[in-house]
C-alpha cells in the first residue's frame, strides 16, 4: 500500500474513529470529581425538589473544604518557632579559648609551624605576632601583651553571654515572640528578651574596639573574640513543623453530626449554607461507603454518561454533516478542542479559592473556533456537548452548563458570517451579554447578595475579554497544523493583490475576465443550492491560473485575429490545452494554496474531451486513427457542489460568450445543452449535485449571463466611431 493510499485509510478509517472515541471517553472520564459530586449539584438559595432527604444513618457533617483549609492555615499561623537552649555554651566557649590562647602563643614565638587550622586572617596574626615582638623588646610592666588580652577577651565573652543568644536575626523570625522548649514543655517569651548575632558582635566591637591605639590589633581581638562566641538559643525547624502538625491536627473537619432517620431536607423547602453542608456531607459518606462493585459500576456510568453525549456530536456529523465524520484528522481537532475544555474545567475545579473562577472557563473560545473551522450549527452542537460534559466535571453544575450554552451560542452566532479575523473581537459584547444575563438570572434566584452578583460580573468580563483573543491566536495556529481552509482564509484569497490573481490580470487579462465572470456565475447558484457560494468563488477564481504559463494559447487571451492553433497538430494543441491544468496545480501548491482550492483546478474539466481538437482530428486522420484519450483532461470529476458548479459554469460563460447576438431563448438552450452533456457523460456522477440543484442551477446561469449581456441602444454615430482610424 503507497504512503498516500495509507493515509487515506487512516483518514477514514473507522477503526481510527472508535479509537479516538475511546481513548477520550475514557481521558474525560478520569478528570471526573470523586464519587460523592456526582449527583446533581445543589446550590445555596435553589429548592429542593426531590423528596424528603433522611438519614439512613448517622454521618458527621463536614466544613466547607475552604473554611477548613483556612482553619488549618491559620493554626499553623498561630505557631511559634521552636528554639533549644544549648546550656553549655558559655563554658564551651571559655573551654575553647583556654585550649586555644597558648596554641596562638607557640603559633606567634614559631614554636609551632603555621597551618591552616588557624582561623586568624593573616592581618590579624601579624597584628598578635607583632605584639609579641614588643613584649619581647621591653620590660615594661603595664604595657599590654598577648596574656592580658586573653583574660579580656574571656570577660568580655562571659558579657556577652549575659543575655541568651539567638541563631537567626530578629528580621528572620516572623513571630514577635518565641517558644523555649524544656523538656516537654514551651516557654514563650518574647524575641526581644534576647540577643540576636547582630547585637551580640555590636556588643564585641564596642568593648574591644579600645583596647589600644592600633586598629589592626583591636580588629584582631574582635576577630579572636568572635570566633569563640555561638548562638545558645538554636532553631529546631523538625519542633517547629511537629507543633505545626499537632495544632492542624487538633482542627477537627466537622461542624456537627446528623443523628439517624434524621432529616436532612425536606421537599419544596430553600437550600441554605448549612443544609448544603448536610447534603454534602451525607453524599460523601454514601461515596466512601460503596464496594468495589459499587466504584465499578460508577466508573462505568462515568462512562456511559460521557460516550452518549460524544455520540449524540457524532450522530449529528453522520446524518448532516459527512465530509466532517469521514476525515478523522477533522474528528482529532474537535476532540482537542473538547479535551483543552475538560481540562482547563478539572484545573479550576481543583483551585481552593473563594472565588467565581469557574467563570474563567472559555467555552465562548470553543464555540467561536468549531463556528469558524466549520459553520455556525457545529459551533452550536458543539457548545451545547462542551458545556454539559464540562458541567458534568463540575458535579453535574446545571447552573454553569445552561451559562455556558447561553453564552457560547451567542457567541458561535457572532461569528458565522465573520469577514475579517479582526471580526472576531466584537464577540467580547456578545460573550458578556450572554453570562451577565445568566449570572443575573441565577444568582436572583439563588438570593446571592449584589455584590457577589457584581464580583461574578467582573470574572464575566475577563472571560469574554480573553475568549476572543485565544480563539484569534489558536485559528492560526489550527490552521496551519490541521490544513483547515475557513471562510477567513478563503476571503484572503479573494484579494486581487494576491500573486497568483496579479499575474493573471497582467498577463493573461481574458483569462482573469473569465474567472471573474465565473465566479459570479457560480457564488449566485452556489446560494441557490445550499453549496459554499464564498468556496465556489474563490475556486472559480484559481481554476484556470495555469493559463499564466503560456497565456496565448488559448482563444480569451489571443487579442489578435490570429490563432496559434492553425498551425499546430490538433493533437500537439490537445497536449498544450490539457498542460494548463498540470501547471495550474504546481503553480498552486507553490503559492501554498489549500487543497480544497487546488482541487478545483483539475476537477473543472473532469475527464471531458476537448471535441474541438478530437473532431478536428478525425476529419485529418479518420476516427480509426484517432485515440479519444489523447484528447481527454485526467481528472478527477467533481467531487462536491462547488467544484460541479464552477465545471457547470466554466463551459456555460465560455460557449455562451461566443454567441452572436445573444438572446434569452439562444443562451438557454446552450445552458440546458452543455449541462445536459455533462450529465450525461458521466461528469456529475461523483458530486452530490441533484436533480432538483440542477434546475436552480440552470435557472440561476441564465438569469445572470443574460443579465451580463443585455442589450444597450447604440450611441448616435457609433457606426463611424467603430469604423474611424486614428491618422
Amino acid at each position: 500500500m503507497s504512503s498516500n493510499k495509507k493515509a487515506f485509510f487512516l483518514n477514514k478509517s473507522y477503526r481510527i474513529k472508535f479509537l479516538i472515541l475511546f481513548l477520550t471517553v475514557a481521558l474525560i472520564v478520569s478528570l471526573f470529581p470523586d464519587g460523592e459530586s456526582i449527583e446533581s449539584e445543589v446550590t445555596v438559595g435553589s429548592v429542593w425538589v426531590q423528596e424528603d432527604l433522611i438519614a439512613s444513618n448517622s454521618f458527621p457533617i463536614y466544613k466547607n473544604p475552604e473554611i477548613y483549609i483556612q482553619e488549618k492555615k491559620k493554626a499553623s499561623q498561630e505557631i511559634y518557632p521552636v528554639f533549644q537552649k544549648n546550656k553549655r555554651a558559655l563554658q564551651e566557649s571559655i573551654d575553647s579559648l583556654k585550649v586555644y590562647n597558648p596554641r596562638l602563643l607557640s603559633l606567634i614565638d614559631g614554636e609551632l609551624q603555621k597551618s591552616p587550622s588557624i582561623f586568624l586572617s593573616p592581618s590579624s596574626y601579624n597584628a598578635f605576632r607583632n605584639l609579641r615582638k614588643k613584649e619581647n623588646s621591653s620590660v615594661a610592666p603595664n604595657k599590654l601583651n598577648p596574656r592580658r588580652i586573653f583574660s579580656m577577651v574571656e570577660q568580655i565573652i562571659r558579657e556577652a553571654y549575659r543575655k541568651d543568644i539567638l541563631n537567626q536575626l530578629y528580621n528572620e523570625i516572623s513571630k514577635d515572640s518565641i517558644a523555649i522548649r524544656h523538656g516537654n514543655f514551651d516557654d514563650i517569651e518574647p524575641k526581644w528578651n534576647f540577643q540576636d548575632m547582630k547585637i551580640v558582635r555590636d556588643f564585641i566591637a564596642s568593648r574591644a574596639g579600645s583596647f589600644s591605639q592600633n586598629t589592626l590589633l583591636n580588629n584582631a581581638i574582635i576577630e579572636y573574640i568572635n570566633h569563640f562566641v555561638s548562638p545558645n538559643l538554636i532553631y529546631s525547624e523538625v519542633l517547629t513543623d511537629q507543633e505545626i502538625k499537632i495544632a492542624r491536627d487538633k482542627i477537627s473537619p466537622n461542624t456537627g453530626i446528623v443523628n439517624e432517620n434524621e432529616k436532612i431536607i425536606g421537599k419544596h423547602e430553600r437550600i441554605t449554607p448549612d443544609a448544603k453542608l448536610k447534603i454534602d456531607s451525607y453524599r460523601r459518606i454514601k461515596a466512601e461507603k460503596q464496594g468495589f462493585f459499587n466504584n465499578y459500576t460508577q466508573l462505568l456510568g462515568k462512562f456511559l454518561h460521557i460516550l452518549l453525549l460524544l455520540m449524540l456530536f457524532g450522530i449529528y456529523f453522520f446524518l448532516f454533516r459527512k465530509p466532517i465524520f469521514n476525515d478523522n484528522l477533522k474528528i482529532l481537532l474537535i476532540i482537542i478542542i473538547i479535551l483543552f475544555i475538560c481540562l482547563i474545567t478539572f484545573l479550576f475545579h481543583q483551585l481552593n479559592i473563594n472565588s467565581p473562577v469557574h467563570l474563567l472557563i472559555i467555552i465562548p473560545a470553543a464555540s467561536m473556533l468549531l463556528t469558524i473551522i466549520f459553520d455556525s450549527r457545529v459551533g452550536f452542537y458543539g457548545t451545547v456537548v462542551i458545556s454539559l460534559i464540562a458541567g458534568g466535571l463540575r458535579g453535574n453544575d446545571y447552573s454553569f452548563a445552561a451559562m455556558n450554552v447561553f453564552a457560547g451560542a451567542l457567541s458561535a452566532y457572532t461569528v458565522r458570517d465573520i469577514k475579517n479575523r479582526a471580526q472576531v473581537f466584537r464577540s467580547f459584547f456578545f460573550i458578556f451579554i450572554g453570562y451577565g444575563i445568566s449570572v443575573l438570572a441565577f444568582g436572583l434566584e439563588r438570593f446571592e447578595p449584589f455584590d457577589i452578583i457584581l464580583i461574578e460580573l467582573v470574572f464575566v468580563a475577563a472571560n469574554a475579554l480573553i475568549s476572543p483573543v485565544f480563539t484569534f491566536g489558536m485559528l492560526i495556529f489550527f490552521e496551519r497544523i490541521f490544513k483547515i481552509t475557513t471562510d477567513l482564509t478563503l476571503l484572503e484569497l479573494t484579494d486581487f493583490n494576491r500573486p497568483l490573481l496579479k499575474d493573471l490580470a497582467k498577463n493573461a487579462p481574458g483569462t482573469f475576465t473569465h474567472l471573474m465572470t465565473v465566479g459570479s456565475l457560480v457564488e449566485s447558484a452556489a446560494e441557490a443550492i445550499n453549496a459554499n457560494p464564498l468556496l465556489a468563488r474563490v475556486g472559480a477564481y484559481y481554476h484556470d491560473i495555469g493559463k499564466i504559463i503560456a497565456p496565448y494559447n488559448f482563444s480569451e487571451n489571443q487579442l489578435q485575429d490570429e490563432n496559434r492553433h492553425e498551425n499546430l497538430d490538433p493533437g500537439e494543441s490537445a497536449r498544450l490545452i490539457i498542460k494548463h491544468i498540470e501547471n495550474g496545480i504546481q503553480l498552486a501548491k507553490e503559492q501554498l494554496l489549500p487543497q480544497e482550492i487546488i482541487s478545483f483546478i483539475p476537477m473543472h474539466h473532469g475527464t471531458t474531451v476537448i471535441s474541438f481538437f478530437y473532431e478536428k482530428a478525425k476529419e485529418l486522420y479518420g476516427e480509426e486513427n484517432v485515440n479519444i484519450d489523447d484528447f481527454r483532461y485526467k481528472g478527477p470529476k467533481p467531487n462536491s457542489k462547488e467544484t460541479a458548479l464552477v465545471m457547470l459554469a466554466d463551459a456555460c460563460e465560455s460557449t455562451v460568450r461566443s454567441i452572436q447576438e445573444p438572446d434569452l431563448s439562444k443562451v438557454e438552450n446552450v445552458i440546458n445543452s452543455l449541462i445536459k452533456n455533462r450529465v450525461a457523460d458521466g461528469q456529475l456522477d461523483d458530486s452530490p449535485i441533484t436533480l432538483s440543484d440542477l434546475k436552480l442551477i440552470r435557472t440561476s446561469f441564465l438569469n445572470s449571463l443574460i443579465g451580463q449581456r443585455h442589450k444597450r441602444i447604440r450611441y448616435p454615430r457609433q457606426d463611424e466611431m467603430e469604423n474611424q482610424k486614428n491618422e
